[in-house]
């Protein structure tokens, strides 16, 4: 694909817990596919995929992070360069939720500070939800990030998440390069 192609890439990376369904939500955006019995990132993978925006073309490079603690190294690399970043959890599993102020934590310690932050419930298609949509909201409010809950399996949100990061995005690098000082 050429430069002309698109009018913005952005670069997306997803971390959160091991076993959350990282890697499932970025399957089923990107090849419409939910990999049964998926194995374990190992370090870190990404994916490619091109949404429209207003009519323009907008790529979206979609870093699947291992969330292994022996790959936390390595995976944090990847977000000072990331636009935005999805932080997942299992609503089905207290102790993913549990760990999320360690994973903001990392964010702030190896982010920019003007990426854009997701939090991601995911797994609502289970009916054995552990963590409250409201407690879920609070804490994602609280850290300035708006929160969404998703299912991998069944789609639902996938599509959402992901164009509305691309939006949000393109709407940032449309106002950067309204300023004065930004001259290319």
């Amino acid at each position: 694909m050429l430069m002309d192609d698109y009018k913005y890439l952005f670069k997306v990376v997803l971390i959160g817990n091991a076993s959350v369904g990282k890697t499932c939500l970025v399957r089923r955006f990107c090849q419409d596919v939910f990999p049964t019995g998926q194995a374990a990132t190992i370090g870190v993978d990404f994916l490619i995929k091109t949404v429209e925006v207003n009519g323009e073309k907008i790529k979206l490079q979609i870093w699947d992070t291992a969330g292994q603690e022996r790959f936390r190294s390595i995976t944090q690399s990847y977000y000072r360069s990331a636009n935005a970043l999805i932080i997942v959890f299992d609503i089905n599993n207290l102790a993913t939720f549990s760990s999320l102020p360690d994973w903001v934590r990392e964010v702030k310690a190896y982010a920019n500070n003007d990426v854009l932050c997701t939090l991601v419930g995911n797994k609502c298609d289970i009916n054995q939800r552990e963590v409250p949509t409201h407690v879920a909201e609070q804490f994602a409010e609280k850290n300035d990030m708006w929160y969404l809950e998703t299912s991998a399996k069944n789609s639902e949100n996938v599509g959402k998440l992901f164009q509305t990061i691309a939006e949000e995005l393109t709407m940032k690098a449309r106002e950067s390069t309204c300023g004065i000082g930004n001259i290319s």
